[in-house]
Order: C-alpha cells, then sequence, then structure tokens
C-alpha cells in the first residue's frame, strides 16, 4: 500500500515499536524495505506498557540503539527518521512533513 502510495505521488509514513521482543536486524531490516519503496517518513518509539492487562514490555531500547536506528533509516534513503523512546507515530509530524515536503520541492 505505501508503495502505491508513493507511487501515486504522496508523501509516505510509517511507524515502529520496539521492546516488544524484536531484534536489531529486524528493525533494520524494515528500515530497508521502507526505504525501497520510497517511504518519506518514518517514526520508531518505545513500547510502552498501557496497563497491567496489556503485553509485558520484553526490553528497554537504550537511546544509542535509536540514535542507530535513525541513521541505518536515513542511509537507507527514508528522508525523516524520528527514532527515541518517547517518539509516538504522530510525533511533531506538521515539522515532518514539511521537512520531506520542502526537501522534494
Amino acid at each position: 500500500m505505501l508503495a502505491r502510495a508513493k507511487n501515486a505521488g504522496l508523501t509516505t509514513k510509517s511507524g515502529l515499536i520496539v521492546g516488544m521482543g524484536e531484534d536489531p536486524a529486524e528493525v533494520e531490516s524494515a528500515l530497508c524495505d521502507l526505504g525501497a519503496i520510497g517511504c518519506d517518513i518514518v517514526t520508531i518509539g518505545q513500547y510502552l506498557r498501557p496497563t497491567v492487562n496489556h503485553l509485558a514490555v520484553h526490553r528497554w531500547v537504550e537511546p544509542a540503539e535509536f540514535d542507530r536506528y535513525r541513521e541505518h533509516g536515513k542511509k537507507a534513503g527514508i528522508g525523516h527518521v524520528a527514532a527515541s523512546p518517547l517518539t509516538r507515530s504522530s510525533y511533531r509530524a506538521g515539522s515532518a512533513a514539511d521537512h520531506v515536503v520542502g526537501a522534494s520541492t
């Protein structure tokens, strides 16, 4: 769907939540896949357990790992990667879109 949206000339965005049992290679692979289809914006944030009735946090991801994901995403060709423990899907969405749209005009 993202590839079709990108091919139609739309700005595309995806988001990842980490700390749920994935390993870094899986996150990097997902970033490569998103870069390969031309995804413009990706957010990566730490999973935070909303209540005791939800899945427990598997692990706390260190800030340096978020930095590595950000760099990996940029190298994969993603125009804007927001990655930190508190980044959420709509994290600074307006400025992210302005950054990506401004870069393409």
